[in-house]
């Protein structure tokens, strides 16, 4: 149900795009061979992400443990000194440095972020020395791009999620990890020598794959199954209205804000036929003052996440 309020979105730059008459058939056939490829080695438990620091995992593990103390986390993290280094960075943002205290220790970093930012700030390390592998230098143009779209749109996340019952801090990991399908088959792409990686057809298909290719490769890293789940419906606009929203529902939206903010002022934003913003409870005015908290804090954001 929607109300006389709530304005209208046609959620076209969402949807699969309409296929490509250009492509060839032979190109579409090899993109969707390699897609299902993919897909069926992630499902089956494969998960093979060239270059991409196994400290990520590490960390999850540790954190996942409630046996876990602030120095043992200290400890793994410690390891990397440039996720120490990004790691205080974030602590000290805008976005989560709400006292204005800065912090210059890691125990006191780690105790003001929590679990789910520290986690974050693992994703965020591992991406930037992804992005600085010299084999991955053909994609590192389209991974800044994609990372950057990451950061906004957890940015939004956070922010819707502070009026639901949803923790804004796992929302804002959700929205970070919400292109980890398209990565993880952008890299594997170059990683396998595909020659259609730029072409018209694999950039098509990618918008139909990656969602449920990034459920599944979070599942394998073992990743709390809200997160997995709401990665996996990220394109589910039609989804039932329900009382309270949930994670789904606030990536959906945060999605739909995100891709707003990307033209400049003023914003036509429009939510037709996407229940999400009707179960979080968003109107005109809302989406308004979602979007300039914000970018009060996008900035900072985008600097301590490395993009």
């Amino acid at each position: 149900m929607t109300n006389a309020s709530t304005p209208t979105y046609k959620a076209g730059g969402h949807s699969v795009p309409a296929q490509n008459s250009e492509v060839s058939p032979e190109s579409r056939r090899a993109a969707m061979q390699f897609l299902a490829r993919l897909a069926a080695e992630v499902s089956g438990g494969s998960v093979d992400l060239p270059c991409f620091p196994d400290v990520v995992i590490r960390i999850r593990k540790t954190l996942d443990d409630p046996d876990t103390t602030t120095e043992e986390t200290v400890k793994v993290v410690g390891t990397e000194p440039r996720l120490s280094a990004r790691l205080l960075q974030i602590a000290n943002s805008a976005a989560f440095n709400t006292s204005g205290r800065r912090l210059t220790d890691l125990p006191a970093a780690i105790t003001r972020l929590g679990q789910q930012l520290v986690q974050s700030a693992a994703i965020a390390y591992a991406v930037q020395q992804m992005k600085n592998e010299h084999s991955l230098r053909s994609i590192a143009k389209p991974m800044s791009e994609l990372w950057s779209d990451c950061i906004t749109v957890a940015c939004f996340c956070h922010v819707v999620a502070r009026r639901t019952k949803v923790p804004p801090d796992m929302a804002f990991l959700t929205g970070l990890l919400h292109g980890i399908g398209r990565l993880y088959i952008m890299v594997r792409a170059v990683a396998d020598g595909s020659t259609f990686s730029n072409d018209g057809a694999f950039i098509e298909l990618v918008a139909g794959w990656h969602a449920q290719i990034g459920k599944a490769l979070l599942e394998n890293w073992e990743f709390a199954e809200e997160i997995a789940q709401a990665i996996g419906n990220q394109m589910e606009y039609e989804r039932p209205w329900r009382h309270d929203a949930d994670l789904t529902d606030v990536l959906i939206a945060g999605l739909v804000l995100a891709d707003a903010f990307k033209h400049p002022p003023p914003r036509a934003l429009a939510t037709e036929g996407i229940s999400a913003f009707q179960t979080v409870g968003l109107d005109e005015l809302d989406c308004a003052a979602v979007m300039t908290d914000a970018e009060q804090h996008l900035v900072s954001l985008h600097d301590a996440l490395g993009c």
